[in-house]
């Protein structure tokens, strides 16, 4: 089952992306929904007003699942839905149970969130497995939204569970990331060990960062923050590469980031 949730943890609507795209590059179907009564705040996720064939109908913030074919031997219970202001332990109990009811194996979690990372460089991407965490290896410590809640409650439950988590620019705003969106169908496709179709997220990523680029270097104060970010990306970079490695080789590799430090003060 893949989960994703709208709010505070889709930054840029980059989990949420995930699904639809999923929906969109295979055939799916809708199997079923959790009803919003008690879950939701209206005030906050407003039922939204349109009109089907020439008649006006309220539609109400509501959890979708959809049966989505990748291939003839793996399916994806794919659930998708506003994070929801109430309950959160009882909304989980009826998630795993659809879960059940469709004999899922695993579980996986989509989140995205805004952090201090720049756009030339490859987005960190965070996917842990509760026994391991990979490509962004600290700690976390503070609030948490649905997904982390739903993964917890999975793993209590005996299910295989992973979250895949990518960070975005903040400097950017909150239009769509392309890029951020095909990280994490990069990294759900290592977790399924099935090649996911990634459509034309790689054509729209390139754009994002084409139009990150003209808008960094339209902003001196702005570019002056990228580079330091560059330099705080690289660094760490460096700093896993030294921890992986013999002590000749680390001490290689702390020359090599003192010279980059005297390069980038000089420049």
């Amino acid at each position: 089952m893949l989960a994703a949730f709208e709010g505070w943890n889709d930054a840029c609507q980059a989990a949420t992306d995930v699904v639809h795209h999923l929906i969109s590059a295979y055939e799916s179907r809708e199997v079923r929904h959790i009803r919003c009564d008690g879950y939701y705040d209206y005030q906050v996720a407003r039922p939204m007003s349109c009109h089907v064939q020439g008649r006006r109908r309220i539609l109400w913030p509501q959890t979708t699942f959809y049966d989505i074919a990748v291939t003839p031997d793996t399916h994806i219970l794919a659930q998708i839905a506003p994070e929801p202001n109430y309950r959160w332990l009882e909304y989980c109990r009826q998630s795993l149970h659809i879960a059940e009811e469709f004999e899922v194996d695993r579980v996986i979690t989509l989140g995205a969130m805004f952090a201090d990372c720049p756009h030339t460089r490859p987005l960190p991407l965070d996917v842990s497995d509760g026994a391991c965490q990979c490509d962004m290896d600290r700690e976390y410590n503070g609030p948490v939204g649905i997904p982390t809640v739903l993964d917890a409650k999975a793993r209590e439950n005996g299910y295989d569970a992973t979250s895949i988590w990518v960070s975005i620019p903040q400097y950017l705003g909150s239009d769509q990331c392309a890029q951020a969106t095909l990280r994490m169908l990069e990294a759900l496709s290592g977790c399924l060990g099935v090649a996911l179709d990634a459509g034309d997220l790689p054509k729209k990523a390139e754009r994002w960062a084409a139009q990150a680029s003209v808008l960094v270097r339209c902003n001196d104060e702005l570019a002056d923050y990228v580079r330091r970010l560059e330099r705080d990306y690289d660094l760490e970079a460096k700093a896993r590469e030294v921890a992986s490695l013999g002590a000749p080789q680390a001490e290689q590799l702390v020359r090599e980031a003192e010279q980059y430090l005297r390069d980038f003060g000089s420049s």
